[in-house]
């Protein structure tokens, strides 16, 4: 017999469950790339309608944004630079290596970031089907040269 929990869970994909790491996560991934606030919008789980269809990455990284306070987005249309994904608990790596081949890299987002946190890694995926492995030290990116010291991230 299943119990209620286990009937709740169900209801969810994988991706929307969020774990204690997979948030704290999203906040120190936040933080160590807010030293680009100048010129990026680091925005958290942003609803996108790209053209390949909706999505939510854990992190998304856009050139300078114009703000309008009167008139918000719900879903906004335009891809990221860099879409950072974070691997959930309970979900499989396919789910995030499909979704950067088959929806962000043909929508135009130009890196994806897969963080495995069990492993303590990071992957940078490129639409030319390169990919870098980040296990410590800092990860650099090729298309921002955004610099993120992962023994903070990790910490």
């Amino acid at each position: 017999m299943e119990t209620a929990y286990h009937d709740l869970i169900e209801e969810y994909h994988s991706e929307d469950i969020m774990s204690v790491n997979h948030s704290k996560l999203i906040h120190r991934l936040s933080v160590a790339l807010d030293r680009y606030d100048n010129q990026y919008d680091i925005l958290p789980e942003l609803e996108l309608e790209l053209s390949t269809g909706k999505c939510k990455p854990d992190v998304s990284i856009f050139n300078n944004l114009d703000v309008d306070w009167l008139n918000d987005v719900i879903f906004y249309s335009q891809p990221p630079i860099i879409a950072v994904e974070i691997l959930s608990p309970r979900q499989a790596l396919t789910e995030l290596t499909d979704k950067a081949y088959k929806q962000y890299f043909p929508a135009g987002v130009q890196s994806v970031w897969l963080v495995i946190p069990v492993l303590q890694n990071v992957y940078i995926l490129l639409p030319d089907g390169s990919k870098q492995i980040f296990a410590d030290g800092v990860l650099e990116d090729p298309v921002t040269g955004f610099e993120l010291d992962l023994n903070y991230v990790f910490k």
